[in-house]
């Protein structure tokens, strides 16, 4: 009996792309990205590094199909005139996928030869906002003020010093306690009344300010809503 025959022996799944770069995420959202390289790539897979590349020609492949993977995460909901709402969902799960890949943040409009699934989705988000109604200059003024808040407040996300509220309690009596009482009364009056109130989440701030900019790009020219 062979191995192709003995039911007990699993069969072995081919290799191909897609295996790799998701394999290549999940390495990524485990240890950064910086920790990249075909030999751990190739060992999560149990497989010799030299046959990644009959899948990816080089470490910019890679990173190009990566960021791809995380395009095609995000949501997508599909155009009308209601392009607000479709805005707003489109933003919310971009920052959730980006949540879950902390690495990719920095990477998601830098590729040069971006995949089939980044292409997809601007072109989807352009469409929604050209069929709803909007100008060629305030679609790209639209996309573009979305885009830089979605990832700003990402990365700003990421790279706070505290990941729970009591965190972020220690860490701001920590700032208080190193300064002289009263030299900066305004910073005091929000770390203690705002900050370190019961339930507060920095998080939270992510919608109010997303809604902000929805508003501003209707009174820009925005569509109407449908009533």
């Amino acid at each position: 009996m062979t191995a192709a025959t003995d039911p007990t022996v699993e069969p072995r799944v081919p290799l191909t792309r897609e295996r790799v770069l998701r394999a290549a995420v999940a390495l990524a959202d485990d240890s950064g990205v910086e920790a990249l390289t075909m030999r751990r790539i190739a060992q999560t897979l149990g497989v010799e590094a030299m046959s990644l590349y009959r899948h990816v020609k080089n470490k910019d492949d890679l990173l190009d199909g990566m960021v791809d993977v995380v395009f095609g995460e995000i949501d997508l909901p599909s155009d009308g005139p209601d392009w607000r709402s479709a805005m707003r969902r489109r933003a919310i799960s971009a920052r959730e996928v980006l949540a879950r890949h902390r690495w990719a943040t920095v990477l998601m409009e830098s590729r040069a030869t971006p995949g089939p699934a980044t292409l997809r989705h601007h072109d989807a988000v352009l469409g929604i906002l050209r069929v709803a109604g909007f100008s060629i200059a305030l679609a790209a003024h639209a996309f573009s003020a979305l885009d830089s808040y979605v990832y700003g407040f990402a990365m700003q996300e990421t790279s706070l010093p505290f990941g729970s509220s009591g965190e972020l309690t220690d860490v701001a009596e920590s700032i208080l306690g190193s300064v002289p009482a009263g030299e900066y009364p305004h910073l005091t009056e929000f770390v203690t009344q705002h900050a370190m109130a019961p339930g507060y989440d920095f998080g939270d701030e992510y919608e109010y300010g997303l809604d902000l900019i929805l508003d501003g790009l209707e009174r820009a020219g925005g569509p109407p809503l449908p009533s």
